[in-house]
């Protein structure tokens, strides 16, 4: 097991038995009437189609139900950068009534080493309320394609979509800089909806990274039919459903480049994070947390999630700080060289 890994699963173990030795939170009167009769607004930091617009929807459907005073929970989606300006709107301008929460995309939890310039927040000041699910990303090609394995990946170019500052374009570029692959990336599709039908269409071969978790419920036929190959997963651990693909990790020459691919993973362990603004009122910051939390063990939530083909797992937002405390305790040799192996373009884009 991975430093990192085994620190993870630590910090999970220790937030669980916070949890479970925590006496139940009792919301106070007034901070329980505040819900009622009101209307949260869930921002969706990604555009609509994607997995995590399915989720946020999914969310709104049943939030409210977990809240005390029952509040609805409507959704907007604010895809621009890859999450930056729903998690920058949250940290500096976002009502802090606990009326105006955002899905964001795992990114956020790196993004100041990628690119500080367009930051506005610090992670140890937004109030995480919890993560929807963990997830392992994989890259793969279309059918038709030439590549076959993953060490076909350092042999010759692969023609990818991107989103500009999420997965599909961080993660092959973070590869090629760090481990040598020979990603060419296109940039410029709205999600892996888009970038799905361009694999479709013959635009590009394939993708650097598609959650595993929901590339099987989104596009089942691909993988029932055998329409890609799958040539590279990215993960702390291993997807027991995907015995027989390499890990990124193990192409990893040297121990810093092991950290540094370490580092970029860790943010997966939270894949969908949920926000809250710097300076709700506490009370009601504990009902949005244990609403998240009761999820998790939601009988109606997790039949939608299976009806809706959605993967969803809730963690709760003192996991979530462990993780945000594990990524802030990162050894600046290590945060820079993450930072520039996004600096300039990648050798192959």
């Amino acid at each position: 097991m991975t430093a990192i890994a085994a620190r993870w699963r630590c910090a999970v173990l220790a937030a669980a038995v916070a949890v479970c030795q925590a006496p139940a939170a009792t919301a106070q009167p007034a901070a329980a009437g505040f819900f009622a009769g009101k209307q949260i607004n869930l921002i969706c930091g990604a555009a609509v189609g994607g997995g995590y617009d399915a989720l946020a929807r999914l969310v709104a459907r049943h939030l409210g139900r977990n809240i005390p005073g029952n509040p609805t929970v409507i959704v907007q989606n604010m895809p621009a950068a890859g999450s930056l300006a729903a998690t920058n709107l949250i940290a500096n301008t976002a009502p802090k009534d606990g009326l105006t929460i955002a899905l964001v995309q795992r990114g956020m939890l790196l993004a100041r080493l990628v690119n500080p310039g367009a930051v506005r927040f610090d992670l140890d000041k937004l109030n995480w309320i919890g993560s929807l699910s963990s997830e392992v990303g994989l890259a793969f090609a279309w059918y038709t394609s030439a590549h076959k394995t993953a060490e076909d990946l350092f042999e010759r170019e692969l023609i990818v979509g991107g989103h500009t500052g999420v997965d599909p374009e961080l993660t092959p570029r973070l590869y090629n800089a760090v481990l040598g692959t020979k990603f060419k990336i296109v940039t410029g599709y709205n999600g892996t909806a888009d970038i799905g039908l361009a694999i479709e269409r013959g635009e590009v071969e394939g993708i650097g990274d598609w959650s595993w978790s929901s590339l099987k419920k989104q596009k089942p036929d691909w993988i029932r039919d055998r329409k890609i190959t799958p040539l590279l997963q990215s993960g702390l651990q291993n997807d027991p459903e995907l015995p027989n693909v390499r890990n990124a990790l193990e192409f990893a020459k040297t121990d810093s480049d092991r950290r540094v691919i370490e580092l970029y993973l860790t943010q997966k362990r939270v894949a969908r994070p949920l926000i809250a603004p710097p300076g709700v009122p506490p009370e009601r910051l504990v009902m949005l947390r244990a609403a998240v939390a009761a999820l998790a063990h939601d009988a109606a939530f997790l039949a939608d999630a299976e009806t809706s083909g959605l993967e969803a797992d809730p963690i709760s937002g003192a996991a979530v700080d462990e993780v945000v405390a594990l990524i802030a305790a990162t050894p600046p040799d290590i945060a820079e060289r993450y930072a520039k192996a996004f600096a300039a373009p990648s050798p192959a884009q």
